[in-house]
């Protein structure tokens, strides 16, 4: 049986949810009648579904979410990981921060030549988007999506996500993922697959 790990931008990201209903409390509903017939196991980590609460109410649909869907937190302490998973993320991390002091250094002698208070402003916003992209693009950059990374990891199971830098890092640790835009029809194809 196929072990699904989810991530909330499967029910956050318009381009995902997209595939089950047109708004996102309606995905979730939609989600929920499709898991029980697919023949698989869905599983979320604690502190990503206490991530999807505060961006989503599920006070409605809580109770059958819950019946379908594992609601679980990696096992931490005991589980092992290749050492050079650890090497990787250092060397991306220090990468990640030359890369943003570069960034920060050029802006400071942009600012040398600013004048006024608008282009001030907009090189403080440029600076910004530049520095998070240069530092959290395409990385697991918190603790939710380690939990989905390392969920996945240990129960053998798929990454359901539309996070560049987690279906990154969940392929660089041999990790299955698929284009989370596909789910529903993966899950219609489960259905259709193990129908008596």
């Amino acid at each position: 049986m196929e072990s699904y790990v989810l991530d909330t931008s499967l029910f956050t990201n318009p381009d995902v949810y997209a595939q089950f209903a047109d708004e996102p409390h309606g995905a979730i509903t939609a989600f929920v009648a499709l898991a029980p017939r697919a023949h698989a196991r869905f599983y979320m980590p604690i502190s990503v579904y206490e991530e999807l609460g505060r961006m989503r109410d599920l006070a409605e649909v809580a109770a059958d979410f819950e019946t379908v869907v594992y609601i679980r937190s990696p096992r931490r302490f005991g589980m092992q990981l290749p050492s050079e998973i650890l090497y990787e993320f250092i060397e991306e991390v220090r990468e990640r921060i030359n890369r943003g002091l570069r960034i920060a250094e050029e802006h400071m002698r942009l600012a040398g030549r600013s004048v006024d208070a608008g282009d001030a402003e907009r090189l403080m916003h440029h600076l910004r988007e530049r520095y998070r992209e240069a530092l959290r693009k395409g990385i697991v950059d918190s603790r939710e999506d380690a939990d989905v990374l390392l969920l996945a990891y240990e129960v053998d199971g798929v990454v359901v996500s539309a996070d560049e830098g987690l279906l990154r890092w969940a392929d660089r640790l041999g990790v299955k993922i698929i284009d989370p835009r596909h789910f529903r029809r993966i899950l219609e194809n489960r259905i259709e697959h193990f129908a008596p």
